[in-house]
């Protein structure tokens, strides 16, 4: 039977609820969800149930069921984007999935949740733009996220800077292997959050992902790419490592993808990489809760391939001083 959802009445439509909720011990195993609700289809229950692959999101620890509550009644608008993009490419191709992502980011970045957030943010100050080291040693190039100040926030420098590297890896067939690491105590805390809001039309920035994004030229290198994570992996640095072929995390990582509290969804290529890694519902968990999960969850979750102390991580992580791609 369908449950009546929680605390579901939402300002911006009359009469709307922002999910349905099944539990599928009641549900029949026969009748299928056709067609699916336009808005996120939750489920608590049994995994095994002939109808719990048609599902959006089923709820499983650590996730609960009052987190994605919260989230999608926090923002319909976004979660409700979300979910309708993961059904619509998962069985997309990668590159043509990206495109679709671009799109749905940039209807949601010029729409009243996002702006709403922004007019939350207290200014930031500006920092210097970040670095990318880069070795190469025989057929491996080792590249270094190096903006500790700011937590590896990739800014517009170091995205370009990513797509420079990655673009090298397409046009330079002997190179075999990449590593990735990020410099100090953390991976990445995601984009650089000064710069959201900066581009306001919608069109034009779809435009300019569409050219800098460092997914498209990783997308023909992924079976290369080996990435370690230490500290946060948030955001657009998780939704980069997604796409790696092996990801590594020291004990104290972290993972988290915030960007549907902030009134859009992942645009860094995370609803590509991510649901391919760990599976449409479990990804969408994920963005939709904003739960952090922890080393141990995320290698449950297959999220990541191993947990392994940093000191035996990538140890050809290149040193600071000995190269750079970008400015």
């Amino acid at each position: 039977m369908l449950l009546e959802p929680w605390m579901l009445r939402i300002d911006w439509r009359e009469n709307t609820r922002p999910f349905l909720l099944v539990d599928l011990s009641t549900w029949p195993t026969e009748q299928a969800f056709a067609p699916l609700p336009p808005i996120p289809l939750l489920g608590i229950g049994d995994r095994s149930h002939p109808q719990a692959g048609r599902l959006d999101m089923l709820v499983e620890p650590p996730v609960k069921l009052e987190m994605l509550a919260f989230g999608i009644a926090k923002a319909p608008v976004a979660a409700t984007a979300l979910i309708q993009l993961l059904r619509a490419t998962e069985e997309m191709p990668q590159r043509a999935a990206l495109t679709a992502e671009s799109f749905a980011f940039a209807m949601l970045q010029g729409g009243a949740e996002h702006a709403a957030w922004r007019d939350l943010q207290s200014p930031r100050a500006t920092l210097p733009p970040g670095l990318l080291h880069l070795v190469r040693e025989g057929n491996t190039i080792d590249l270094l996220i190096d903006r500790p100040y700011a937590h590896n926030s990739i800014d517009r420098a170091m995205r370009d800077a990513l797509h420079e590297a990655f673009q090298l890896a397409v046009l330079d067939g002997s190179i075999a292997h990449i590593r990735l690491r990020g410099a100090g105590r953390c991976f990445s805390m995601g984009a650089e959050l000064a710069e959201f809001g900066t581009m306001r039309d919608p069109a034009a920035a779809h435009m300019i992902r569409m050219l800098t994004l460092p997914a498209l030229p990783l997308l023909e290198r992924c079976a290369t790419l080996e990435v370690h994570v230490q500290g946060a992996c948030v955001g657009s640095g998780l939704e980069l490592a997604a796409f790696a072929d092996r990801i590594t995390a020291s004990p104290d990582a972290w993972f988290r993808l915030p960007e549907v509290g902030m009134g859009i969804l992942p645009g860094a290529g995370g609803t590509v990489s991510i649901p391919r890694r760990i599976g449409r519902q479990r990804g969408a968990l994920l963005m939709v809760s904003g739960k952090r999960l922890t080393a141990r969850a995320a290698l449950d979750w297959n999220l990541i391939d191993a947990i392994v102390d940093e000191d035996t991580a990538n140890p050809g992580c290149p040193d600071a001083r000995r190269g750079k791609v970008g400015t």
